[in-house]
Protein backbone atom coordinates (compact mmCIF):
# COMPACT_ATOMS: atom_id res chain seq x y z
CA UNK A 1 0.00 0.00 0.00
CA UNK A 2 1.38 3.40 -0.92
CA UNK A 3 2.17 5.87 1.86
CA UNK A 4 -0.21 8.52 0.51
CA UNK A 5 -3.10 6.05 0.49
CA UNK A 6 -2.28 4.89 4.01
CA UNK A 7 -2.26 8.50 5.20
CA UNK A 8 -5.63 9.19 3.59
CA UNK A 9 -7.18 6.06 5.05
CA UNK A 10 -5.96 6.84 8.57
CA UNK A 11 -7.27 10.40 8.43
CA UNK A 12 -10.55 9.31 6.90
CA UNK A 13 -11.18 6.73 9.59
CA UNK A 14 -10.69 9.34 12.30
CA UNK A 15 -12.75 12.00 10.52
CA UNK A 16 -15.70 9.88 9.48
CA UNK A 17 -15.94 7.25 12.17
CA UNK A 18 -15.33 9.46 15.21
CA UNK A 19 -13.23 6.84 16.98
CA UNK A 20 -13.52 6.16 20.68
CA UNK A 21 -10.77 7.43 22.96
CA UNK A 22 -9.27 3.94 23.21
CA UNK A 23 -9.09 3.61 19.43
CA UNK A 24 -7.55 7.05 19.13
CA UNK A 25 -4.82 6.05 21.57
CA UNK A 26 -4.21 2.88 19.56
CA UNK A 27 -3.65 4.75 16.30
CA UNK A 28 -2.19 7.90 17.82
CA UNK A 29 1.38 7.12 16.83
CA UNK A 30 0.38 6.34 13.26
CA UNK A 31 -1.73 9.47 13.01
CA UNK A 32 1.03 11.72 14.32
CA UNK A 33 3.48 10.23 11.83
CA UNK A 34 1.01 10.62 8.96
CA UNK A 35 0.42 14.25 9.84
CA UNK A 36 4.12 15.07 9.77
CA UNK A 37 4.64 13.21 6.50
CA UNK A 38 1.71 14.78 4.65
CA UNK A 39 1.90 18.33 5.98
CA UNK A 40 3.95 20.81 3.98
CA UNK A 41 4.89 22.63 7.17
CA UNK A 42 7.91 21.46 9.10
CA UNK A 43 7.26 19.63 12.36
CA UNK A 44 8.60 22.71 14.12
CA UNK A 45 6.13 25.06 12.42
CA UNK A 46 3.30 22.64 13.17
CA UNK A 47 4.27 22.81 16.84
CA UNK A 48 4.41 26.62 16.72
CA UNK A 49 0.93 26.74 15.17
CA UNK A 50 -0.46 24.51 17.91
CA UNK A 51 1.17 26.70 20.53
CA UNK A 52 -0.29 29.87 19.02
CA UNK A 53 -3.76 28.34 18.99
CA UNK A 54 -3.55 27.09 22.56
CA UNK A 55 -2.16 30.34 23.98
CA UNK A 56 -4.52 32.64 22.07
CA UNK A 57 -7.66 30.58 22.71
CA UNK A 58 -6.87 30.39 26.41
CA UNK A 59 -6.04 34.08 26.77
CA UNK A 60 -9.01 35.38 24.79
CA UNK A 61 -11.46 33.10 26.55
CA UNK A 62 -10.19 34.27 29.93
CA UNK A 63 -10.20 37.93 28.91
CA UNK A 64 -13.64 38.15 27.31
CA UNK A 65 -15.63 35.30 28.83
CA UNK A 66 -19.24 35.16 27.65
CA UNK A 67 -18.85 38.43 25.74
CA UNK A 68 -17.22 36.53 22.89
CA UNK A 69 -17.02 33.18 21.15
CA UNK A 70 -13.67 33.17 19.37
CA UNK A 71 -11.98 30.38 17.46
CA UNK A 72 -8.26 30.77 16.74
CA UNK A 73 -6.77 28.85 13.80
CA UNK A 74 -3.07 29.08 12.95
CA UNK A 75 -1.51 27.62 9.81
CA UNK A 76 2.06 28.36 8.79
CA UNK A 77 1.98 31.08 11.48
CA UNK A 78 -0.87 32.94 9.76
CA UNK A 79 -3.75 33.30 12.22
CA UNK A 80 -7.46 33.37 11.47
CA UNK A 81 -9.97 34.62 14.04
CA UNK A 82 -13.57 33.53 13.58
CA UNK A 83 -16.66 33.63 15.75
CA UNK A 84 -18.73 36.34 17.39
CA UNK A 85 -17.99 39.24 19.73
CA UNK A 86 -20.22 41.63 21.62
CA UNK A 87 -18.85 44.83 20.07
CA UNK A 88 -16.21 46.38 17.82
CA UNK A 89 -13.90 47.14 20.75
CA UNK A 90 -13.60 43.45 21.62
CA UNK A 91 -13.00 42.57 17.98
CA UNK A 92 -10.18 45.10 17.74
CA UNK A 93 -8.65 44.12 21.07
CA UNK A 94 -8.68 40.42 20.18
CA UNK A 95 -6.99 41.10 16.86
CA UNK A 96 -4.35 43.33 18.41
CA UNK A 97 -3.58 40.77 21.12
CA UNK A 98 -2.98 37.98 18.63
CA UNK A 99 -1.01 40.20 16.25
CA UNK A 100 1.41 41.01 19.08
CA UNK A 101 2.03 37.35 19.90
CA UNK A 102 5.43 35.82 19.30
CA UNK A 103 5.78 33.86 16.03
CA UNK A 104 2.58 35.25 14.46
CA UNK A 105 3.17 36.35 10.85
CA UNK A 106 -0.20 37.93 10.19
CA UNK A 107 -3.78 38.00 11.49
CA UNK A 108 -7.02 37.77 9.55
CA UNK A 109 -9.74 39.09 11.83
CA UNK A 110 -13.06 37.69 10.61
CA UNK A 111 -14.87 38.08 13.94
CA UNK A 112 -18.49 39.13 13.57
CA UNK A 113 -20.24 41.55 15.90
CA UNK A 114 -23.35 39.99 17.38
CA UNK A 115 -24.64 37.38 19.84
CA UNK A 116 -22.72 34.17 20.35
CA UNK A 117 -23.73 31.38 17.96
CA UNK A 118 -26.00 28.62 19.22
CA UNK A 119 -24.86 25.07 19.87
CA UNK A 120 -27.02 23.99 16.94
CA UNK A 121 -25.19 26.38 14.63
CA UNK A 122 -21.80 25.19 15.89
CA UNK A 123 -22.80 21.55 15.41
CA UNK A 124 -23.85 22.33 11.84
CA UNK A 125 -20.50 24.04 11.20
CA UNK A 126 -18.62 21.03 12.59
CA UNK A 127 -20.60 18.74 10.31
CA UNK A 128 -19.87 21.00 7.34
CA UNK A 129 -16.13 20.93 8.11
CA UNK A 130 -16.25 17.13 8.31
CA UNK A 131 -18.01 16.84 4.94
CA UNK A 132 -15.48 19.08 3.21
CA UNK A 133 -12.48 17.36 4.82
CA UNK A 134 -13.77 13.95 3.77
CA UNK A 135 -14.21 15.08 0.16
CA UNK A 136 -10.72 16.58 0.07
CA UNK A 137 -9.09 13.52 1.60
CA UNK A 138 -10.28 11.39 -1.29
CA UNK A 139 -9.51 13.93 -4.02
CA UNK A 140 -6.43 13.02 -6.00
CA UNK A 141 -3.64 15.61 -6.33
CA UNK A 142 -4.93 17.62 -3.39
CA UNK A 143 -2.77 17.73 -0.23
CA UNK A 144 -5.71 17.72 2.16
CA UNK A 145 -3.53 17.43 5.25
CA UNK A 146 -1.69 20.62 4.35
CA UNK A 147 -4.81 22.73 4.83
CA UNK A 148 -6.97 24.02 7.65
CA UNK A 149 -10.73 24.16 7.09
CA UNK A 150 -12.88 26.34 9.34
CA UNK A 151 -16.66 26.72 9.10
CA UNK A 152 -18.41 29.52 10.95
CA UNK A 153 -22.05 30.39 10.32
CA UNK A 154 -21.97 28.25 7.15
CA UNK A 155 -19.14 30.39 5.75
CA UNK A 156 -15.94 28.42 5.15
CA UNK A 157 -12.38 29.68 5.54
CA UNK A 158 -9.43 27.82 4.00
CA UNK A 159 -5.76 28.14 4.94
CA UNK A 160 -2.85 26.15 3.56
CA UNK A 161 0.23 25.85 1.38
CA UNK A 162 -0.88 25.01 -2.16
CA UNK A 163 -0.07 25.53 -5.81
CA UNK A 164 -2.54 27.67 -7.76
CA UNK A 165 -4.12 24.59 -9.35
CA UNK A 166 -4.50 22.94 -5.96
CA UNK A 167 -5.99 26.13 -4.52
CA UNK A 168 -8.52 26.34 -7.34
CA UNK A 169 -9.52 22.72 -6.80
CA UNK A 170 -9.89 23.16 -3.04
CA UNK A 171 -12.03 26.23 -3.54
CA UNK A 172 -14.20 24.44 -6.11
CA UNK A 173 -14.81 21.45 -3.86
CA UNK A 174 -15.72 23.71 -0.94
CA UNK A 175 -18.00 25.97 -3.00
CA UNK A 176 -19.86 22.95 -4.38
CA UNK A 177 -20.48 21.41 -0.96
CA UNK A 178 -24.13 21.55 0.03
CA UNK A 179 -24.72 23.99 2.87
CA UNK A 180 -21.75 26.28 2.22
CA UNK A 181 -22.73 29.95 2.04
CA UNK A 182 -19.40 31.70 1.30
CA UNK A 183 -15.80 30.64 0.77
CA UNK A 184 -12.77 32.70 1.85
CA UNK A 185 -9.21 31.59 1.06
CA UNK A 186 -5.98 32.47 2.85
CA UNK A 187 -3.52 30.25 0.99
CA UNK A 188 0.21 30.62 0.63
CA UNK A 189 0.53 29.99 -3.12
CA UNK A 190 3.66 28.12 -4.15
CA UNK A 191 5.14 27.20 -7.52
CA UNK A 192 5.26 23.67 -8.91
CA UNK A 193 9.01 23.74 -8.35
CA UNK A 194 8.49 24.63 -4.70
CA UNK A 195 5.92 21.86 -4.41
CA UNK A 196 8.51 19.37 -5.67
CA UNK A 197 11.05 20.69 -3.18
CA UNK A 198 8.57 20.39 -0.33
CA UNK A 199 7.76 16.81 -1.24
CA UNK A 200 11.46 16.04 -0.94
CA UNK A 201 12.34 18.20 2.06
CA UNK A 202 9.02 18.87 3.81
CA UNK A 203 9.76 22.52 4.46
CA UNK A 204 7.77 25.59 3.40
CA UNK A 205 9.06 29.09 2.86
CA UNK A 206 7.30 32.13 4.30
CA UNK A 207 7.78 34.52 1.40
CA UNK A 208 4.19 34.55 0.20
CA UNK A 209 1.81 37.50 0.34
CA UNK A 210 -0.20 37.95 3.54
CA UNK A 211 -3.09 39.58 1.66
CA UNK A 212 -5.26 36.70 0.42
CA UNK A 213 -7.90 36.89 -2.27
CA UNK A 214 -11.48 36.41 -1.15
CA UNK A 215 -13.96 34.60 -3.35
Amino acid sequence: MQTSLLIKLVIAVITVSQLSSCAVVAVGGITATATVLADRRTAGVQAIDKGIEWEANSALSKRFGDNAHITVTSFNQKVLLTGEVKDADIKGEAGAYVKAMKNVRSVFNELRIGPNSSYTSRANDAYLESKIKTQMIFTEKLPSNSMAIVAEGSSVYLLGILTQDEANLAKKITSNTNGVKDVYVYFDIISDAEKTRLEKEGKATQSQSDSPPKY
